[in-house]
């Protein structure tokens, strides 16, 4: 067994050490001497998680509670933390509120000083020694001496960092060879560029892609074996017990498997006309009277990828041939609408015929595509009527006026590196019900107050509309958003998912070609955000 002080010594040594290498470096050497039943809750500890991403419990606390002095005794274990976690996170019932915040107080009077620092970090999320989950990675493959994309597939299909560490320590490089994707280990979700014009879409796809309906819904992954299903949103959260409604769907009219589809759900109204998308979410959150859940608001499924058939992985295989397979486990029903265009005649009618039904737009997809999870590039591309991107909330101002009371001047930012760079304000878009919820939770997230502007970590993450982007000589990023407006929260994305600089640098680009005010390319400038906020993040993109 491993002190937590050994922990807690590294991760003193990382936040002072400035280089990536070196990093690397220390994390591999502490891996590698730790028992390997500690490995994987070290590397959850390291990347600011109590549990492992595939273990759904949650601390439901705010914070490490105070604790006068220290107990002595024992040291304090790697094993004792993780102990003390899982007991709070499994207190329930009458006085479970009390009692977590008991078990944790007994664990900070067991702790130094030192120790109850790192501790809080961990809770919190905000590790602050600049390690990301890719330098975690890169140390896993020094480690084992393995290769760094077999760790990193293997990473992708377990869905979890942690469990690959794990693997590892037990069994070495050898043992990625049998991570394969199977049913109920949700995979990340491919995800898709922004696209403006389908010239450049069939440019970059061969003179030939398939182009599917873009839905105002939510991003689904569902899992079939036998009787049991499961059903898994894009941040991978279970929601299975949320859509009882698909689950029956897919008993009843799905292949009985083991396969992993991917898909969207949609709300519909009482004349079967797309929801928006808050109040889908609704349906999501629900866990109490979930039936009559299901009657006020019936769920439409739109399939469109096949990952599993069978039990046979296809993720490997091409687009074209993972729908047929989706057409054969379906047999031809909850397919998206699909059709493949050769010209930009035929691709501006199709999206015109989705804008007409409702819903947001288009994506196009290569019909060569292997399914790339977690990734995102040029293969899929998302072209909607009205141009938006991703922004993670890092601060708010106090209101004013009719405001007063409220956090209600967002500053958004977009994904630079490990970090975020801010882009621009906005206090529109939200209604009074959703500007009092997201004070309280942005409340929850605050890092610093200098009573008029309340910094947060950046875990809220947005839909912005804009009118234009512009240089802005105000934000390090050298970018701005014109007229931003939040279209939407985005619940089911993790800060990771937000739109980088580099992608806006190129929409920015792309807006002024013609206008040849074009940004200087590779012109960028990184602005500093809480130290380790970046690390919670995730895989990259929206869909």
């Amino acid at each position: 067994m491993t002190p937590f002080a050994d922990f807690v010594a590294l991760c003193r040594r990382l936040s002072t050490t400035p280089g990536r290498l070196d990093k690397r470096r220390l994390t591999a050497t502490f891996l590698g001497s730790l028992d390997p039943a500690e490995v994987g809750t070290a590397v959850a500890f390291l990347t600011g998680r109590p549990f492992p991403p595939s273990d759904p419990r949650v601390l439901g606390v705010r914070g490490l509670p105070g604790a006068e002095g220290h107990e002595g005794g024992q040291p304090l274990m790697i094993d004792d933390v993780l102990a003390a976690f899982a007991a709070v996170a499994d207190a329930t019932g009458s006085g479970s509120r009390r009692g977590r915040e008991q078990r944790l107080r007994a664990l900070a009077r067991r702790a130094s000083d030192d120790q109850r620092e790192i501790l809080a970090r961990i809770i919190g999320g905000e590790m602050r020694t600049g390690v990301s989950e890719g330098v975690v990675l890169e140390a896993l493959a020094e480690m084992a001496g393995a290769d760094l994309s077999a760790i990193r597939r293997a990473a992708l299909f377990l869905g979890d960092l942690s469990a690959v560490a794990a693997l590892l320590a037990r069994g070495g490089a050898e043992a990625l060879a049998s991570v394969r994707p199977r049913p109920f280990v949700p995979l990340l979700p491919m995800l898709a560029e922004i696209a403006t014009d389908f010239a450049e879409v069939l440019a970059v796809h061969g003179g030939r892609t398939a182009l599917e309906f873009k839905y105002d819904g939510a991003r689904i992954q569902l899992h079939r074996d036998g009787e049991r299903v499961g059903i898994w949103t894009r941040r991978l959260s279970d929601v299975t017990r949320s859509l009882p409604d698909v689950v029956a769907l897919a008993r009843r009219d799905l292949g009985s498997g083991p396969f992993i589809v991917d898909g969207e759900v949609v709300a519909l109204d009482a004349a079967g006309r797309p929801l928006p998308f808050q109040e889908l979410m609704r349906r999501f959150r629900r866990i109490h009277d979930v039936e009559a859940a299901v009657a006020e608001m019936p769920l439409a499924l739109h399939l469109f990828d096949c990952l599993v058939a069978h039990g046979e992985p296809l993720i490997d295989r091409p687009y074209a041939e993972r729908w047929d397979a989706l057409a054969r486990l379906t047999r031809g029903r909850f397919l998206a609408e699909r059709r493949i265009v050769t010209t930009g005649d035929e691709a501006l009618e199709f999206r015109a015929r989705a804008l007409a039904e409702g819903h947001e737009g288009v994506m196009a997809k290569d019909l060569a595509s292997a399914y790339e999870p977690g990734g995102r590039g040029k293969r899929w591309f998302k072209l909607k009527a009205a141009e938006t991107i991703d922004c993670v909330i890092i601060a708010a101002d106090r209101g004013s006026g009719r405001r007063i009371g409220w956090l209600s001047n967002y500053h958004l930012a977009v994904r630079d590196g490990d970090g975020f760079a801010d882009v621009g304000k906005t206090f529109k878009g939200l209604t009074d019900a959703e500007f009092a919820a997201m004070t309280d939770r942005l409340w929850t997230l605050a890092v610093a107050d200098d009573g008029y502007t309340v910094r947060v970590t950046p875990e809220v993450v947005v839909e912005v509309e804009y009118n234009e982007i512009q240089k802005s000589p105000t934000y390090p990023s050298g970018l701005a958003l014109r007229f931003a407006r939040i279209a939407r929260i985005r619940e089911d994305k993790a800060p990771g998912q937000a739109t980088t600089l580099e992608e806006l640098t190129a929409l920015y680009e792309r807006q002024f070609a013609t206008k040849g005010r074009g940004a200087p390319r590779g012109s960028r400038v990184r602005l500093r955000t809480p130290p380790g906020a970046a690390e919670r993040g995730g895989a990259a993109g929206g869909m």
